[in-house]
């Protein structure tokens, strides 16, 4: 699932108090931002085209190359410019890379709902013009001259196509000039044509053979000119209020924030902007006010509704020492809390920059479309040359006029804009709903490839338990030290973020035992930890850590472990051994989620998924557990190299595997796994190795996210099939093949209207995920 990519350097940017705040980190082997996906060692530092071949350079990174390149394309992400302006692959306007919680009123909205107005304006006269002998009472020449009726088209079209279609002018020469057929090329191609035959009609009507003749006159086109230019503004007006739409859910999480904290000091509380607020700060956080920053609770206790993260309802109870995330609302009691997470570090803050980034993300099925669409235009020019041929040949006079109407035609009805549409308005969509619903996508690829999993392997600790373990005994051998052993555990844990190491701190701190400072520490991932405490060799961690370590008599430890076992089977043993010699365990305790069970079952009985459970834990307690839960399949006393190395073997044996995990133990094995999946609630490691992560930490998520991931699958094929059936039945009609038969021709401002309706289809269609119920009943 990762992508290994050129990119150049990034320096770190400023945070308040004069801190660094670390940005992403990502492997340096260019210095070069831009490069050419034709042309091998063709690169720049800025957008741009090709020296040899013309394309658009497209950028290394997913992020912006440096602090000025802020914006970037919604249809073509790898697009990105220093500032506003158009994009080089499809000409539309460059949007924000960073989430803004409201849109500029002077954007492209605004823009084009102007020349829209303009646009509607003039082309009504036109076509009034043009078509108003249709109205019973008004005959042909009679209410004014026909030369008259044509120069007055000629005078409203113009302010039409020149400053209304601007933009469309624009970017149909921008397709040409960078040799990037797309859809304006058609209908820049159209609406020329149409324009510039008419005005040469109306000032040297001597270039034109009888074949362009009716009745005697040459016709013009000026309302086919304007009238195409504004259903097409009309379009573009939609698909950009749709995209507004679409980003509803991630301005709802930037307003999440508050503008202001209470900060607590000596001589009373204060009232700060939430940009002042330094880590370590003590802040006050009172009923009905929200969380300002990430942190732990220091005083007091409340009770906060997390459902922009989770999607649950209910309020969790808080206490001390309990986690409290920012953009959260306390809705009962009242506490101190301490800052560890300011700014852009903040879980909000990463939320809205991930699903920021991921609604700018490509699904694998839009390579297809873009492979495709690359030679679609070209094809569809080559069907409009074909069918002025034909027409011009073989079609009744007069025939040059017909086969200039038809080839406009075919060139308008086969934009494919729909076709551009159909990926990236689902996905848009699809994030939005997931982030409404606590599921967290990093881009499309894994919210695509999650429909394909088969099985998921799911850690322990953290994913089916709670990961709030708590120490139900200290247990010693004889011989050993009785008053120092939970003091020289803990004291060697001090450092560590494991959920058994919390567990000793809470209970070293609740006995009232003052911890050390160990020496020559050692952390061993996945096994235990050693150090020197006190002046003593001290190992804490599993059995075969200590058995590796060579201590002596280590059955003694292992007969009480196991008699300890069964007197309850989900307890967790911490072996322990001083100076080389074992001398007693820690027993622990860490209680199953209440819906565990549930969705182990619908997993495995609605969704079809083998599950096998992967922990570092005794045996003993994983079969315990793996029994309760009904997972068949589990396996015991893994590191974290073996949690990889069976991933990795599922995966040779053609298994889609899908991984569940929430410690930096399951870090490697998320990264390795074809859809890796982060309980929210635990380390950030395993968060950042992660393409999905479950905000509350709930299993039943996956659930949820499995029907995203179908539903957005379904919905993206959908819209693609509507676009090229639509498409394929739209060139053949604009053709003229009904012609023959039924003696039917679509003219180019039906063609029009028509491409804009196809459009307006699939903007309509993606949009129906919005109603998407994620949560079983």
């Amino acid at each position: 699932m990762k992508e290994r990519r050129e990119v150049p350097t990034q320096g770190p940017g400023e945070a308040c108090c004069g801190r660094s705040a670390d940005g992403v980190e990502i492997e340096v082997i260019s210095a070069k931002a831009y490069f050419c996906p034709m042309c091998p060692g063709q690169e720049g530092d800025s957008p741009g085209n090709c020296a040899q071949c013309g394309m658009p350079l497209q950028a290394n990174s997913p992020f912006p190359p440096s602090a000025e390149a802020t914006y970037t394309c919604p249809m073509h992400p790898e697009v990105r410019s220093a500032g506003p302006g158009s994009c080089t692959e499809c000409g539309m306007d460059l949007e924000p890379v960073a989430a803004q919680a409201a849109e500029p009123v002077d954007g492209e909205y605004g823009k084009l709902k102007q020349d829209f107005l303009i646009s509607a304006v003039f082309s009504s006269a036109v076509l009034f013009l043009a078509m108003g002998h249709v109205i019973p009472g008004i005959e042909r020449g009679k209410w004014i001259a026909e030369s008259t009726s044509h120069w007055l088209q000629f005078l409203f079209t113009t302010p039409v196509i020149l400053w209304a279609g601007r933009t469309i002018q624009s970017r149909f020469w921008a397709s040409l000039r960078n040799r990037n057929p797309n859809m304006w090329t058609l209908i820049g191609m159209g609406t020329s044509t149409a324009y510039l035959v008419s005005i040469f009609a109306l000032a040297l009507p001597s270039l034109f053979s009888s074949a362009f003749q009716t009745e005697g006159r040459i016709p013009v086109y000026f309302e086919s000119a304007a009238v195409i230019t504004t259903l097409v503004l009309l379009g573009q007006i939609l698909e950009s209020r749709a995209r507004r739409r679409t980003g509803e859910a991630l301005r709802m999480l930037i307003n999440l924030s508050p503008p202001t904290a209470q900060r607590v000091l000596d001589s009373g509380d204060e009232e700060i902007a939430i940009e002042a607020i330094c880590k370590g700060d003590t802040l006050r956080v009172r009923p009905g006010e929200k969380v300002p920053v990430d942190g732990r609770i220091l005083d007091g206790s409340g009770s906060v509704d997390e459902s922009m993260l989770s999607g649950e309802p209910l309020p969790v109870d808080k206490r001390i020492d309990d986690r409290v995330i920012a953009g959260t609302t306390n809705m009962a009691g009242a506490f101190k809390m301490v800052a560890e997470a300011v700014g852009s570090e903040t879980i909000l803050a990463r939320i809205i920059d991930l699903v920021s980034q991921a609604q700018r993300s490509r699904a694998p099925i839009q390579r297809s479309v873009d492979r495709i669409a690359s030679v679609f235009v070209p094809a569809v020019i080559g069907v409009s040359v074909i069918t002025f041929v034909t027409w011009s040949l073989w079609g009744p006079e007069p025939s040059y006029a017909y086969a200039l109407v038809n080839a406009i035609a075919v060139l308008i009805i086969a934009c494919p804009c729909a076709l551009g549409l159909a990926t990236p308005m689902s996905i848009m969509v699809a994030l939005g709903k997931g982030a409404q619903n606590g599921i967290l996508v990093r881009d499309a690829e894994a919210l695509e490839a999650l429909r394909e999993v088969d099985t998921l392997v799911i850690d322990k600790t953290g994913t089916l338990t709670e990961g709030k373990p708590s120490v139900r005994a200290v247990h010693l051998l004889e011989g050993s030290y009785p008053d120092r052993l939970l003091q020289w555990a803990a004291s060697l844990e001090k450092n560590s973020e494991h959920p058994v190491a919390r567990a000793l701190l809470r209970e070293a701190e609740a006995s009232g035992v003052s911890l050390l400072e160990p020496t020559e520490f050692e952390s061993i991932p996945g096994a235990g930890i050693k150090g020197k405490v006190d002046g003593h060799d001290v190992v804490c961690g599993s059995f075969r850590l200590l058995s590796d370590e060579g201590t002596p008599q280590m059955q003694r430890l292992k007969e009480l472990a196991e008699d300890l076992v069964i007197e309850n089977e989900f307890l967790t043993s911490i072996f322990l051994a001083v100076d080389g010699k074992p001398a007693g365990l820690i027993t622990v305790e860490d209680k199953l989620k209440p819906t565990s069970a549930e969705a182990i079952r619908i997993l495995t009985d609605h969704r079809n998924l083998d599950v096998i459970m992967l922990t570092g834990d005794r045996r003993s307690t994983a079969e315990a557990l793996s029994r309760t839960l009904g997972i068949a399949d589990f396996h015991a006393e893994l590191s974290p190299r073996g949690k990889l190395e069976f991933v990795k073997q599922l995966e040779k044996a053609g298994k889609k595997v899908a991984v569940a995990g929430d410690g930096i133990n399951d870090a490697p094995a998320l990264a390795a796994a074809y859809v890796g999946i982060a309980m929210g609630k635990g380390t950030e490691v395993a968060m950042e190795s992660a393409g999905i992560t479950l905000m509350d930490g709930d299993l039943l998520g996956i659930d949820r996210a499995l029907a995203l991931s179908l539903a957005t699958s379904r919905n993206i094929r959908e819209n693609l099939f509507f676009a090229f059936i639509y498409n394929t039945l739209g060139i053949l009609i604009a053709a003229g093949i009904l012609y023959p038969f039924f003696g039917l021709l679509l003219s180019p401002m039906l063609a029009s209207a028509a491409m804009s309706l196809s459009s307006v289809s699939v903007i309509g269609n993606a949009l129906r995920l919005k109603q998407l119920e994620l949560r079983r009943a």
